[in-house]
């Protein structure tokens, strides 16, 4: 079974977040003024660079949650837009960084900052972006919150670390995987969505059911990320499809594939991701070898998983609009593969 993606996908995503969306448009443009403020500089290249970026059309899926998980437990004030700010930064930041590290010549349908202004402006202003950023957590004035966030800084950056030191080994187990991953993209899910009640003063317990959905939603979208890399299209990734693979990246899809194939091919996979021998011939024998072992089928089935954990861990608290948006996200993470 592979990955088929509607054509019309552009048509689905804002259908299955149009909820999210409406409810937070007020706030999403003070948060965009925010950010077109905070991104500004004297030095000419720092806003630059982050505007390339900023200005692409990316989702602010994650700044969204934030705003609707702080509406949800019925927060008054301003601090929900300053954070979702922050975590957007923190998000643009770290794609800055990711593109230098994974020498990607392409992101959100345009070519990566380092391909125009190089490696090191882009390090430098994801840096600046993240100094910024932290600005504004020190400016809202929740120690919390603060902590939430920086403590997620951290994990990312660990994360990144974790990611290099397993590149290219095929020897890497799916627990392994989803260390990665967790630390990578769910623990900054998992913070946009913590924030939100924390500054709306709401118990513990519904801190931790906000702190769960996301984090199990980031894991649920990054296994999507995962399996469109070998199924999707130039326009649905924003990237080039199989860039994963030329890049020798060892995702769910190939760590199944490898793990369940013949010895013949695991010698493919060896030469193809150890050796940098990936190429589009080569791409297309690796979808092959995965629909022949279900290994995108059993992503997409992983990050089904993580999603209804996610919809669980809100069961419990009050039906509200913000709940309903919520679950929808969950809904849309999925529906970008059918």
């Amino acid at each position: 079974m592979g990955v088929v993606v509607n054509l019309e996908d552009g048509k689905r995503e804002a259908a299955s977040i149009k909820h999210l969306i409406d409810l937070t448009a007020a706030d999403m443009a003070r948060v965009n003024e925010l950010i077109l403020s905070k991104a500004g500089s004297d030095v000419e290249m720092i806003p630059q660079v982050a505007n390339h970026l900023i200005s692409s059309g990316g989702k602010r899926l994650r700044p969204m949650v934030t705003l609707a998980a702080a509406q949800m437990f019925g927060y008054s004030g301003d601090g929900h837009v300053k954070l979702a700010m922050a975590v957007e930064f923190m998000h643009t930041a770290t794609l800055l960084h990711d593109d230098v590290v994974d020498e990607s010549g392409m992101r959100r349908g345009k070519k990566t900052a380092r391909m125009i202004w190089g490696n090191q402006a882009s390090v430098l202003v994801g840096d600046y972006l993240l100094g910024q950023a932290f600005r504004v957590m020190v400016d809202v004035g929740s120690l919390d919150a603060l902590d939430i966030l920086s403590s997620a800084a951290s994990v990312i950056a660990e994360g990144e670390v974790m990611q290099l030191a397993a590149a290219k080994n095929l020897e890497t187990t799916e627990d392994e995987h989803f260390a990665v991953i967790k630390a990578k993209t769910a623990a900054l899910f998992s913070a946009a969505a913590e924030v939100g009640p924390v500054i709306a003063g709401a118990t513990r317990t519904d801190r931790a059911a906000l702190r769960s959905y996301g984090m199990n939603l980031g894991l649920a979208f990054q296994l999507i990320d995962d399996a469109l890399d070998y199924g999707g299209s130039s326009k649905d990734l924003g990237k080039n499809v199989g860039d994963d693979f030329r890049e020798g990246k060892v995702t769910l899809p190939v760590i199944l594939a490898y793990r369940r194939g013949t010895a013949s091919e695991r010698v493919f996979w060896k030469k193809a991701i150890e050796q940098n021998s990936a190429d589009d011939t080569g791409l297309e024998q690796a979808i092959g070898l995965m629909k022949r072992h279900a290994a995108i089928a059993d992503t997409i089935g992983r990050a089904r998983h993580f999603g209804e954990i996610a919809r669980d861990a809100l069961a419990p608290l009050e039906a509200t609009p913000q709940k309903s948006a919520l679950i929808d996200v969950i809904d849309f993470c999925i529906s970008r593969v059918s």
